[in-house]
């Protein structure tokens, strides 16, 4: 039953992982396209800059949601003391990278709609 549980860990944790990659890089190809289409538009350089901006803020920060999540079940496992500290100082980073880039987002998301 252990080995059974384990493989389920570990199999959830690479699906954490996969999604986080996945969800970041289908945000990076929006946020590039969202720009490349629009960007030799002068008039509305800013507005395509913010919204490309914006679209990949909201990626990354699902991504990181789900990193936390992998980071979170690796250690439920075999937890020792230096795991427990990692997992601690891993969540606290993309906790406040999160916080930061959910700020930014609300910032820029305000300033695009007071732009339109």
């Amino acid at each position: 039953m252990e080995a059974f549980v384990k493989t389920l860990n570990g199999i959830a944790i690479n699906i954490c992982q996969m999604l986080a990659l996945f969800i970041i890089s289908i945000g990076i190809i929006k946020g590039l396209v969202i720009y490349l289409r629009n960007a030799f538009s002068f008039s509305a350089s800013a507005k395509v800059f913010q919204e490309s901006r914006l679209q990949m803020g909201y990626s990354f920060s699902l991504g990181l949601s789900f990193l936390v999540g992998g980071s979170i079940l690796r250690t439920t496992i075999t937890p020792s003391w230096e795991d427990i500290g990692r997992l601690a100082a891993i969540i606290v980073i993309r906790t406040v990278l999160n916080y930061l880039l959910l700020q930014s987002i609300k910032k820029t998301d305000g300033n695009f709609s007071a732009t339109e």
